[in-house]
C-alpha cells in the first residue's frame, strides 16, 4: 500500500486540487534570498484539506549553514512537518548536501523528519555517501512506487504531469502522519544497520 501526494512551488496555484491526496510538499526557499511567495497560502490550503504538509529548500552553491538557517527560519513549518533538501544543482557537491542535511537536523531534527529529494541520476552518479537523513525522496519517471534504485526510499516522484506527483511508502495516511510526527532519527546508515539495502546501485 502507498499514499499519494504532490509537491508544489510558486509555479502552481495556491488552490491546487487536493482530491485523493494524503500529503503535499511545498517549496519554501532557495539559496539564502528566495522565498516562495505562495508558500503560506499553499500550505494552509493543504492543511485545510487534512493533508500532511512538508517543505523543501532548493540547494544552491554557497554556505549550507546559512541556507539551512534561512530555510528553517522562513518555512511555514509546524512540528511534525517533514523538511527536505532539494538537490538538483550540479554545482552543489555531495558533501555540501550532507552538511545541509546535518545542519537542518541539528536545528530542527527533534521535531521534524529531515530528508533528501534528488533524481535518479544524482543518486546513482553524483551521490557518494548514500546519506538522505530520515527519508529518501527519489524522482524517477516510471511506474509509481517502482523507482529504479535499491535504496530504502520513502517517497517516489513518478510524474510531473499535470503536477509533480508522488507516492509514499506507507500503509495509509495514518501511518504517514505517525511517521512524520515522530521527529527525526534514522539516517540511511541506521536503516542499513536494520538490514535495508541503501546503496545507490541500480536494480
Amino acid at each position: 500500500m502507498t499514499v499519494k501526494g504532490v509537491d508544489v512551488s510558486s509555479y502552481q496555484s495556491s488552490s491546487f486540487s487536493t482530491k485523493d491526496l494524503d500529503f503535499a510538499i511545498v517549496k519554501a526557499t532557495e539559496g539564502t534570498s528566495y522565498l516562495n511567495p505562495r508558500m503560506h497560502a499553499q500550505a494552509s490550503h493543504a492543511r485545510d484539506a487534512g493533508l500532511v504538509v512538508g517543505f523543501y529548500h532548493f540547494l544552491r552553491p554557497g554556505s549550507v549553514k546559512d541556507q539551512a538557517k534561512y530555510f528553517v527560519e522562513k518555512a511555514a513549518e509546524r512540528a511534525g512537518d517533514p523538511l527536505f533538501a532539494d538537490w538538483e544543482d550540479a554545482d552543489v557537491s555531495c558533501a555540501a548536501k550532507d552538511d545541509f542535511l546535518a545542519e537542518v537536523q541539528r536545528l530542527r531534527g527533534a521535531d521534524h523528519r529531515v530528508g533528501l529529494y534528488c533524481n535518479r541520476d544524482f543518486w546513482l552518479n553524483r551521490d557518494t555517501t548514500s546519506e538522505a537523513g530520515d527519508a529518501l525522496w527519489i524522482a524517477d519517471y516510471v511506474t509509481a512506487g517502482k523507482p529504479r534504485i535499491k535504496a530504502a526510499w520513502k517517497f517516489h516522484q513518478y510524474t510531473d504531469s499535470p503536477l509533480d506527483t508522488n507516492v509514499g511508502r506507507f500503509a495509509d495516511a495514518a501511518a504517514l502522519r505517525s511517521w512524520a510526527e515522530g521527529g527525526g532519527g534514522k539516517s540511511l546508515g541506521a536503516l542499513a544497520d536494520e538490514g535495508f539495502q541503501v546503496s545507490g546501485a541500480e536494480d
